[in-house]
């Protein structure tokens, strides 16, 4: 149940945060035009595409919450992690796209009308920190790499409100360039970072939080088990995790026990995230299979 409400509020967080980029973009483009001013022009160009992104994600994440079928058995959760690669991929792109723009504005300045920068910095920055709070307390992977998009946007504002105060007293036409450099190398950076996460989950590879040696041994100091082979856990979305492993039995004489120890593995594997696990037990001298190929592959 509390799956279901936290992907739900996904959801609306991401649904309202486009809705507040879109329109703030057409505010944006507005407000470029009235104050000659290229940086908040190039923001605006940057928020429509962090509009389109958001739209992608919006739609993806809402598919995420579908129920299993038979097309997709572990459900599409993994859709809302498209969504954060593609809005990685954005933000990567937005902020080549503004570095390129601040280098221009070193070589050829540019007036702008600083009292018209300040107003709409200071709506830019209610606007999109408002947006980026909402999403910032988001638990998918969706919402972490979106959330890095308003916070690009509020730092972006920040920087043009100091550049209108400083130009309220003296044109320092460099400055807003410079700034626009340092902030966006920042977010540049974090995105890096977000993207590498993603694609790590893409390519399954066992989420952070969850200590693989740690649940062996756990598992492994369960009476009646022998040993683990063939343990893979991975994740569907950075939320929801799943766990498959080949249980070696020892010592067993009566079905029963063989019950009692699946749930005792069962009681270990409640204590982590894990929306699905599957346990295959073996007896002593059972061969599964799969560790011959191993070998005959090694050979």
């Amino acid at each position: 149940m509390s799956h279901n409400h936290d992907h739900s509020h996904a959801t609306k967080n991401i649904k309202v945060a486009f809705f507040i980029n879109l329109i703030f973009t057409v505010f944006e483009i507005i407000g470029g035009i009235y104050t000659n001013s290229i940086a908040i022009i190039s923001d605006a160009v940057h928020d429509l595409g962090d509009s389109l992104s958001l739209g992608t994600a919006w739609y993806l994440q809402n598919k995420s919450e579908q129920k299993p079928d038979k097309k997709y058995s572990f459900g599409y959760r993994r859709f809302s992690l498209l969504g954060a690669l593609i809005n990685s991929l954005v933000l990567l792109a937005g902020s080549i796209y503004v570095i390129y723009e601040a280098v221009g504005r070193f070589i050829e300045p540019e007036h702008a009308d600083p009292t018209g920068m300040l107003l709409f910095a200071i709506v830019g920055i209610a606007v999109n920190g408002y947006a980026a709070w909402k999403l910032s307390k988001g638990k998918s992977m969706n919402e972490k790499v979106i959330s890095w998009h308003l916070l690009e946007d509020v730092l972006g504002w920040v920087a043009i409100l100091i550049v209108a105060i400083v130009l309220q007293f003296k044109e320092i036409l460099y400055l807003d360039p410079a700034l626009s450099i340092l902030i966006t190398l920042y977010i540049l950076w974090n995105s890096l970072k977000r993207l590498k996460e993603t694609l790590f989950l893409f390519l399954q590879g066992t989420p952070t939080e969850v200590d693989h040696e740690k649940v062996d041994a756990e598992i492994s100091a369960i009476n009646g088990v022998a040993s683990l082979h063939h343990t893979h856990i991975w994740s569907l979305d950075g939320e929801h995790h799943v766990f498959t492993s080949h249980v070696k039995l020892e010592k067993i004489e009566h079905i029963d026990r063989i019950i009692e120890i699946k749930k005792q593995i069962k009681a270990v594997l409640n204590n982590y995230p894990f929306e699905h696990y599957t346990i295959e037990t073996e007896m002593e001298n059972e061969d599964c299979g799969l560790i011959k190929e191993k070998i005959e592959k090694k050979d």
